[in-house]
């Protein structure tokens, strides 16, 4: 059997040596080829940013959109294309902040999209700003004196939606087994599913490197229940000393896509364009 490498292998990454992108990119790989996924069976979107140049490094098809407008994209792929796996890749600028209108709307349609977001707490491809995710009051280059604004929780926005699928991972070394579990569960989960992913950023974060996360990042306990959206809630507030990972919340919704009719039948792209009806329909509107 060919390696996830030759499989998936796309361009030359350009990023730092030590970015926590390169484990995110190999993991992923990884479930693509356990789970048997072929190149041509699925499609990545990003946006602009560190995390969006993943769908550059690996074979696929793929869509770049703008800065914040991964999800829009995603989502016009499967009303296209009901039958094909839509992953959606952003960082935590391109997704919380220029994106953030766009991540409330996909949660509430439960879209079934897979949405893996590189969080370093930082711009990284623009520099070095304050991210929504940046903890106080930590500097930054457009920040000398420190973050101000208070740090945006992902994973408590997204549970407070009712979001079907709400996980957290690691990219570190000891994490990520743990993260390749958490992206088969997303994949199968019937609905959209929101993997918010730690990550270093070894150029303009000197605050939550791998050794800070390492010594704060633990499990959920085999006891937890991910069903229980009150407890998930709770749980999801810890932050500093003890950092939770894994699946904090999951509940079965209508997926958005199911409900409607004329994509029950076969999707759009195999359905025949009728250019005299279109034609009819339009000259109706004169």
């Amino acid at each position: 059997m060919n390696s996830w490498d030759e499989i998936y292998k796309g361009q030359r990454p350009a990023w730092c040596p030590g970015c926590g992108n390169f484990a995110i990119l190999n993991t992923l790989k990884k479930v693509l080829l356990e789970e048997g996924i072929k190149p041509h069976q699925f499609t990545i979107v990003s946006g602009i940013g560190q995390a969006a140049k993943l769908p550059h490094y690996t074979k696929c098809n793929t869509f770049n959109g703008l800065h914040g407008r991964t999800l829009p994209v995603a989502s016009g792929l499967r009303f296209a294309n009901n039958q094909m796996l839509v992953l959606a890749v952003a960082g935590d600028g391109d997704c919380y902040g220029e994106g953030g209108n766009h991540l409330l709307h996909a949660i509430r349609r439960n879209m079934n999209i897979k949405l893996f977001v590189h969080n370093n707490q930082v711009y990284g491809l623009t520099k070095g700003q304050a991210s929504p995710t940046t903890t106080t009051p930590t500097p930054t280059k457009t920040q000398p004196f420190g973050a101000l604004s208070e740090p945006l929780n992902p994973l408590a926005l997204a549970i407070s939606l009712n979001c079907s699928f709400v996980a957290r991972g690691f990219a570190g070394a000891s994490g990520l087994p743990h993260l390749n579990k958490l992206m088969k569960a997303a994949i199968h989960h019937k609905g959209f599913a929101f993997i918010d992913i730690l990550q270093n950023c070894v150029s303009f974060n000197k605050v939550n490197t791998f050794h800070w996360y390492k010594e704060r990042v633990y499990q959920l306990e085999g006891s937890y229940d991910p069903r229980d959206r009150a407890a998930a809630f709770t749980r999801c507030q810890e932050w500093g000393d003890r950092i939770p990972t894994g699946i904090f919340y999951q509940c079965q919704r209508p997926v958005f896509e199911e409900q409607i009719e004329i994509l029950n039948k076969t999707p759009l792209t195999k359905q025949i364009f009728d250019f005299e009806k279109a034609k009819q329909e339009v000259n109706g509107f004169s």
